[in-house]
């Protein structure tokens, strides 16, 4: 197996003029969700550095460029928030227990990608992922309309709603315009100047742009809101550090971090794939990120994922391989060590226009101009999730996502099993019957019923299978055609032993057809096969036939006699 997934040097032009492109568009993004975790802009930076050069050394997706995304850091800002303000008077404490959550979390992927659970990760559907990630962008856009205004930022939704009348009341003038000249270059100059968005990705055009401005224009003492010093030189680790009393609720907190990082990353891999046509290895990009995450943890750097705008620029760019990921991360670190105060002046108004951009990004407006050709329950489920991510609880959000989404499921896959039933004692034709069993059924009709089950038979479909028997009343035969079932569940097979057991208290006779040997092995391990004659089992339907005219015919002789 190859050491570095998808690692060739035949393609080094394209990968050095990827990592760069990347890395330009990374800096703006990573100081921007730095300071909206709250862990301070450096944080950001170091994310991008460390998970962005492992997961592009030890992942499943070559062209892959990962760091801090929106989800990732609106999840960490709750984090870091929680822990910090638990030790008023010693906040490194709350940060170090942050850091350690980002590292558990890591080795928690790590774990996903060995146990080989990358494929059930990319089970969820649709309708979660978007109603999530549309959540995830509104919360963005809500706290991140205070630093835009010129105050503090709030992390927490509820807060920052609460607090709107103060911020629109009392705006910062000076921040709120160098906010609005942010968001009109993000926001026009992909659309009307894509060359200049080309040579000059917008964030970056907005950061050097608004940052000259407020260098060059406004004087100083203005009390506009900047991000301050930042370290420079090689970052350093810090020690984990663990509470047993906190514990669980931290084992909670790095879940989430895996669960929602695995699901990032793995979609943004499923972008990669159809940009470059290829095929990234799920389990292999598991671990790729969770290594990254740990690493990066250790050195106080916020958590990552595969993050879809560099991927698909760094692609668009020519990079290719892992070295454009490897070297997107190397660039940030050289930025670090030799410009990183001038990023001190940087207003913080302009890297909240920067992230609103990104949380409308983030938004899935395709899913939504859908809306009208989308079933109801699944815009319903999508709305659910929406609505309780920015309001409720990230993980109760995709819990109940996932909950309603697997009720749906059952109810259309038991809505499928009950179609796929045919049970009738009239109508031949549905059961596609053979010249021969089409006569036999013709003459025994009147008092048979065959029911003909389809398909895996779970526990949905068993009321249902009882309440269609349960409609027919006068018949003295009764053959249940399991040919095509391959596995019968627990419920199910309760079921049938049901039907079984009323037609023999009525005195009917009851015959079976087609019992594979894996619903065999359900039906003798719950005693149903002991009610059934072994003469009255059959392999073929016609054999049963034969046999359920011939006890109509005798039954008939004996009534008469």
């Amino acid at each position: 197996m190859q050491l570095i997934n998808g690692l060739h040097f035949k393609n080094i032009r394209g990968d050095i003029y990827g990592g760069i492109t990347a890395a330009v568009i990374a800096l703006p993004l990573a100081l921007a969700m730095g300071v909206a975790s709250g862990a301070g802009p450096i944080a950001g930076i170091y994310g991008a550095i460390f998970v962005g050069f492992f997961a592009a050394l030890f992942g499943g997706t070559p062209a892959q460029v990962s760091g801090p995304t929106g989800p990732m850091t609106v999840v960490m800002a709750l984090i870091f928030t929680e822990y910090t303000s638990m030790f008023p008077d010693n906040p490194e404490t709350g940060a170090a227990l942050a850091f350690t959550i980002v590292i558990m979390g890591g080795l928690i992927q790590i774990a996903l990608g060995l146990v080989k659970a990358g494929r059930f990760i990319e089970l969820v559907p649709h309708s979660v992922v978007s109603g999530f990630m549309s959540g995830i962008g509104v919360i963005i856009i809500l706290i991140e309309i205070a630093p835009l205004f010129g105050h503090t930022l709030i992390p927490k939704t509820l807060e920052a709603i609460d607090s709107m009348g103060d911020v629109f009341s009392a705006p910062h003038h000076g921040a709120l315009t160098l906010g609005i000249i942010t968001l009109a270059i993000v926001y026009a100059v992909p659309r009307f100047l894509p060359q200049l968005n080309r040579l000059l990705p917008s964030p970056l055009l907005a950061l050097i742009v608004c940052s000259a401005g407020y260098m060059l224009l406004i004087p100083a003492g203005s009390g506009i809101p900047v991000l301050g010093d930042i370290p420079s030189g090689l970052p350093q680790p810090i020690a984990p550090v663990v509470s047993w009393a906190l514990l669980p609720g931290m084992l909670s907190s790095a879940l989430i971090l895996a669960a929602l990082g695995s699901i990032d990353s793995l979609l943004t891999s499923l972008v990669a794939d159809n940009v470059t046509k290829t095929h990234h290895k799920s389990d292999r990009e598991l671990i790729g990120q969770g290594i990254g995450n740990a690493i990066s943890g250790l050195f106080a750097g916020l958590p990552g994922a595969g993050a879809t705008m560099r991927t698909v620029v760094n692609v668009q760019a020519g990079g290719t391989t892992p070295i454009s990921g490897a070297l997107h991360a190397l660039i940030l670190l050289a930025m670090v060590l030799g410009a990183g105060g001038l990023a001190a002046a940087i207003p913080e108004a302009v890297l909240a226009g920067i992230l609103i951009k990104v949380g409308t990004d983030i938004i899935d407006w395709r899913y939504l101009a859908k809306l009208r050709h989308v079933p109801k329950k699944s815009v319903v489920l999508m709305f659910t999730v929406l609505l309780m991510t920015v309001f409720v609880d990230l993980i109760m959000a995709v819990a109940t996502g996932m909950v309603m989404a697997s009720l749906i499921f059952l109810q259309r896959t038991t809505d499928l099993q009950l179609a796929s039933m045919v049970i009738d004692s009239k109508a031949a034709e549905e059961f596609y019957l053979s010249a021969e069993e089409a006569a036999l059924f013709e003459q025994a009709r009147q008092r048979t019923v065959l029911l003909q089950i389809g398909g895996a038979v779970g526990f949905g479909a068993a009321r249902g299978m009882m309440k269609r028997v349960a409609g027919f009343e006068d018949y003295d035969v009764l053959i249940v055609d399991m040919t095509a079932v391959p596995v019968i569940d627990s419920s199910a097979a309760d079921a049938l032993d049901n039907i079984i057991k009323d037609a023999i208290a009525a005195d009917r006779e009851v015959m079976l057809v087609g019992v594979r040997s894996g619903v065999t092995k359900t039906l003798k391990r719950q005693k149903i096969l002991d009610r059934v004659h072994s003469n009255f089992i059959f392999v073929k339907r016609v054999g049963a036939l034969r046999e359920a005219l011939n006890f109509i015919k005798n039954k008939k002789i004996n009534a008469v006699l």
